[in-house]
C-alpha cells in the first residue's frame, strides 16, 4: 500500500512548525551494504503505521507542529560536498530557532549538522561501531570516521559514545590516547542500561545535547537492514530509555545506516517510532 512520501503528521508549513524533519539519501562512502540512500522514503512510508496517541507517554503527535521539508539533493556528490549541503541547511533551520530532525543516510551526514550549531553543545552517538578512524578509503568524511570529525568540532569531552562492540585496532588506541568517552556494550550487558546511561550523564553533565542514532546500535535480531550490521546489540526500548534520559536537553537529532533491502520493513519501523518518540518526548 502506497502512502504520502512525507512523514505522517508532518501537517505544518516550515515557518509555523517548531520540529523540522528533513531527508539525507547517501550512501557514497558504505563500505558493506549499499542502500541506505533508500532509507528516508521506506521510513516515511512506515511512520503511517502508527497511532497518533502514545499510550506510554498521554501525548498526541498530531497536537505537534512538524514539518518535513523532503529530501536534499547530494545522492551523487562527494563525501565533502554532501557534509557543506547538510551543513547548509542545518544552519538554516537552527537560525529560525527550529529542532533538526535528520533522516539518513549513512552516518557521514552527521558531522555537517553538528557543525551547524553555533552555541556549545554536546553529542551522545548511539552506534556498534566507534567510528574514530582519521580517514577511511580516501576520506576523512568517511562514514568510519564521523565521532572524529565530531570531537574535533565540539572537543573531545563533549562526545560519548554508547553501545560499540566493534573497532578497528588503531582507531581503538586513538580513541583511548585522546580520551574518547565511550560505553561498550559488554559493560552495558553486565551493568544494565540505566547505570550506561547515568554515567553518560554524569559525564557531560548538563549540557544541551545531539543526539545520533545508528540503527546498528541494536542487535540485527531487531534491526536487520542495516549497512554494517554487528551481533550482540541493544534491544529497541533501551533506545526509548535513552531518549527519555536526555530528552530535556535534545537539540537535534538524527537516525542513519537504515538499509531498507536487507529486511522486510522491521528497521525503517524503528527508525520512524524513534522520531515521533522523539518529538514526543521534547515536546512533553
Amino acid at each position: 500500500m502506497k502512502f504520502p512520501d512525507y512523514f505522517a503528521d508532518a501537517e505544518s508549513s516550515f515557518d509555523e512548525a517548531k520540529y523540522i524533519i528533513f531527508g539525507v539519501p547517501y550512501d557514497k562512502t558504505s563500505s558493506f551494504r549499499l542502500g541506505a540512500s533508500n532509507a528516508p522514503k521506506e521510513i516515511r512510508q512506515a511512520s503511517w503505521n502508527f497511532e497518533t496517541f502514545n499510550l506510554r507517554t498521554g501525548f498526541d503527535i498530531s497536537n505537534i507542529k512538524f514539518h518535513d521539508y523532503g529530501n536534499l539533493d547530494v545522492k551523487d556528490k562527494s563525501p565533502e560536498e554532501m557534509v557543506k549541503d547538510v551543513n547548509s541547511f542545518a544552519s538554516k533551520i537552527l537560525s529560525k530557532n527550529k529542532f533538526p530532525i535528520a533522516i539518513g543516510g549513512e552516518h557521514s551526514i552527521t558531522p555537517g549538522i553538528v557543525r551547524a550549531f553555533t552555541e556549545d553543545i554536546a553529542v551522545v552517538s548511539l552506534d556498534a561501531h566507534i567510528d574514530f578512524r582519521q580517514e577511511y578509503e580516501g576520506s576523512s568524511f568517511n562514514h568510519a570516521c564521523i565521532s572524529r570529525r565530531i570531537a574535533e568540532y565540539v572537543g573531545i569531552k563533549n562526545i560519548a559514545v554508547v553501545g560499540i562492540r566493534s573497532a578497528e585496532k588503531q582507531e581503538f588506541v586513538d580513541a583511548k590516547k585522546l580520551g574518547l568517552f565511550f560505553i561498550d556494550y559488554f559493560e552495558i550487558k553486565k551493568n544494565g542500561i540505566k547505570k550506561a546511561l547515568d554515567k553518560t550523564k554524569n559525564y557531560l553533565k548538563d549540557k544541551k545535547i545531539y543526539l545520533t542514532l545508528d540503527i546498528d546500535v541494536l542487535d540485527p535480531a531487531y534491526a536487520p537492514g542495516t549497512s554494517t550490521p554487528e551481533p550482540f546489540g541493544l534491544k529497541p526500548f533501551d533506545i526509548i530509555e535513552c531518549i527519555d534520559s536526555f530528552s530535556k536537553n535534545l537539540i537535534g537529532f538524527d537516525v542513519v545506516e537504515v538499509c531498507p533491502d536487507y529486511d522486510q520493513g522491521q528497521s525503517a519501523l524503528l527508525a520512524a517510532k524513534f522520531i515521533r518518540y522523539v518529538i514526543e518526548q521534547v515536546e512533553s
